[in-house]
């Protein structure tokens, strides 16, 4: 990578949620963006954690267990085999950090394919 990637100007590319955007790859890791609002499905990922830090908004990830609720600069990462399901009551951006390809959903059958911005 050469050049600075300003996050919030990548946000303004797009406007669907739950649609992540990968802005960087670090190693074999994608960096990536994305709006959410409302709930997502639950699901879990068997061979990586997932990771969320919070840029603008409020994020509630739910677990069988517990919840935590993020706010902006908070992050939390919800280890591998653990159901969870994202939620926002307002649209909220988030930064994501996972092995490149893993299914956003857990399953590839169901999963958004991966863009590039």
């Amino acid at each position: 990578m050469e050049e600075k990637i300003n996050l919030a100007e990548k946000l303004t590319l797009f406007a669907d949620y739950w649609s992540p955007r990968t802005v960087a790859n670090l190693n074999e890791n994608s960096i990536m963006v994305v709006k959410v609002k409302g709930e997502f499905t639950w699901h879990k990922h068997d061979d990586t954690d997932d990771f969320f830090l919070v840029l603008k908004g409020r994020l509630t990830i739910q677990m069988p267990e517990r919840e935590v609720v993020l706010g902006p600069g908070e992050l939390f990462v919800v280890p591998r085999g653990i159901e969870h399901r994202p939620v926002a009551e307002e649209e909220t951006h988030l930064l994501l950090i996972e092995p490149t390809g893993t299914p956003n959903t857990g399953d590839p059958a169901t999963a958004v394919p991966q863009k590039f911005i």
